[in-house]
């Protein structure tokens, strides 16, 4: 694993989560790479021989609904590029949500929960993931700030 640098895409808190985070009757919010902009993340290395069965496990993932579309990206890590694959949202899917302000996504995730569990869980893991790698995201610590000020 390593930090890269991908442009053309920014992290959004921008998918109504219909599964992992909450239902169809009451979506959460989770993360996409949405279009535009730039962000920094992990890149991981697979080993051939393991490139089945990672790209098996990310496809059943990452695609419990089509609102991702996996396509080869570029990536700097330093200064050397490097293709890899990418999971990307779907403007045009349903659960497309786009940009909501801060207040509107703190209410949706206060009180949306799924099959991988609580909503305000997922985005206080999201936040103290990017924190560990030295990334600020002014827009999900917002959201994450209010969300904690409604919990207490």
């Amino acid at each position: 694993a390593r930090l890269a640098h991908l442009h053309g895409y920014h992290r959004a808190l921008c998918v109504w989560s219909w599964v992992h985070r909450g239902t169809e009757t009451a979506p959460g919010l989770v993360m996409g790479l949405d279009l535009g902009g730039s962000c920094i993340g992990r890149v991981y290395r697979v080993a051939a021989a393991d490139r089945t069965r990672v790209l098996d496990y990310l496809q059943a993932r990452e695609m419990a609904t089509p609102v991702y579309q996996p396509h080869q990206g570029t990536f700097r890590v330093g200064t050397a590029p490097l293709d890899g694959l990418v999971f990307t949202v779907d403007r045009r899917h349903p659960q497309y949500a786009g940009k909501l302000a801060p207040e509107t996504a703190a209410r949706v995730v206060s009180g949306a929960s799924g099959g991988s569990g609580a909503n305000p869980e997922y985005v206080a893991n999201m936040v103290a993931h990017l924190r560990e790698l030295g990334i600020a995201d002014r827009h999900l610590e917002a959201v994450h700030a209010l969300v904690e000020a409604d919990r207490h």
